[in-house]
């Protein structure tokens, strides 16, 4: 009886240790929404290019993009309380930990937030799919070409 139970703690302990590895291993996508002070093209690009200036190149980073809401796109199911979005998809929660602390991101939020009002983040793991398809190849700035 001793036997099954210290087996059984062992494996417990085996597969926590696994997916907490293959949590790390995972990719992770960061999509910020801001919501800005004062909503006009103008201040939705100055956004959009402080974006591409400050975070687009941060090593780790498999996929950058940034732009503004889509306004043609009013379904009762879209969340419109946001005027400018960043996509940001990291080859592992490492890369995105050490994103947060760089001194780009800060000099980014440092320089920008005075045009923000709400930032709203989320965070998720990420499974590929190819959707029966081969994945595509990745190109030198670590993006997908298509």
């Amino acid at each position: 009886m001793k036997y099954l139970l210290g087996t059984a703690i062992v494996a417990a302990a085996v597969m926590f240790a696994s997916t907490v590895a293959a949590a790390e291993e995972r990719m992770l996508s960061h999509a910020v929404f801001f919501t800005l002070k004062q909503d006009s093209p103008e201040t939705r690009q100055q956004l959009v290019a402080g974006c591409k200036k400050y975070l687009a190149d941060h090593p780790g980073v498999v996929w950058f993009s940034a732009g503004p809401i889509a306004d043609e796109l009013d379904r009762e199911v879209n969340d419109r309380d946001f005027d400018v979005a960043l996509h940001v998809v990291f080859k592992d929660k490492a890369a995105h930990d050490a994103y947060q602390d760089a001194p780009k991101h800060k000099q980014f939020i440092t320089e920008l937030s005075r045009l923000w009002e709400k930032v709203r983040v989320f965070d998720s793991y990420l499974e590929a799919s190819t959707h029966g398809a081969a994945a595509p190849a990745a190109t030198e700035a670590g993006t997908q070409s298509r």
